[in-house]
């Protein structure tokens, strides 16, 4: 049992197609909004988070400016996932652009995976409108930290919005982790918030683990230890 899928989602930005493009279609400009390390070589999307590699995906479209779409190879359980990204100039500077995502989940709890994904991907793509609306040209250094495992996701998150002084909206300032900034982006599974130097993300990991996913526009990895103690303490116990 399984189940076909399709996300779309858009949104116009503040940003050329020509920052626009260079999000989608390079490495570094992947790295500043998605998650983990990407690199785009030889017509092939390869992306690690944290410790784990995602499937190859194969770019099947490059129109540059207007279309790119990559997918991965469907597994022998008829698991794939496709993204196409179209680009269009508007007025004034800004560009509409358009994310979709497909593919096909397999299995009896494909459900759960679909929650999970969907929530991630509704994340992604604000952190993209986001990077192209303040940080657009600028080049990320992802950080990827896991927390201890989780048992009670209404517990864990309750634990999170305490260290940001309450469950936050977006729009809100807050600080949480020593660092304050502006939510930007809040579901059921991520929170999302922005300062003047980083975009950090705390997300519902599917294996079972807060994660904690940033953008740092200034300083690099050497945060990372930093964020996993900080996850270690608030779940302690």
């Amino acid at each position: 049992m399984g189940r076909d899928f399709e996300l779309p989602m858009e949104a116009t930005v503040g940003a050329t197609p020509e920052e626009v493009w260079d999000a989608i279609s390079t490495g570094p400009g992947i790295d500043s909004w998605f998650m983990g390390r990407t690199e785009v070589a030889e017509g092939v999307v390869r992306t690690a988070f944290g410790a784990f590699d995602l499937p190859p995906s194969t770019v099947t479209a490059a129109e540059p400016l207007r279309r790119l779409a990559h997918s991965s190879d469907k597994a022998d359980d008829g698991r794939f996932v496709a993204y196409e990204f179209l680009v269009e100039g508007r007025e004034r500077g800004s560009t509409l652009i358009r994310m979709v995502t497909s593919g096909f989940l397999p299995g009896d709890d494909w459900q759960d995976e679909f929650e999970a994904m969907s929530r991630g991907l509704e994340m992604y793509f604000a952190t993209l409108v986001e990077y192209l609306g303040h940080f657009a040209g600028r080049v990320a250094t992802p950080v990827t930290e896991f927390g201890p495992p989780v048992s009670d996701w209404a517990a864990a998150w309750e634990r999170l919005y305490a260290a940001a002084g309450g469950v936050p909206g977006v729009g809100d300032r807050v600080e949480i982790g020593g660092v304050e900034g502006v939510v930007y982006y809040r579901n059921s599974q991520t929170l999302g918030i922005r300062s003047g130097e980083a975009m950090y993300r705390f997300m519902q990991g599917f294996g079972g683990m807060m994660i904690a996913s940033h953008l740092l526009f200034e300083g690099g990895e050497e945060q990372g230890p930093r964020w996993r103690a900080w996850l270690q303490e608030l779940y302690a116990g």
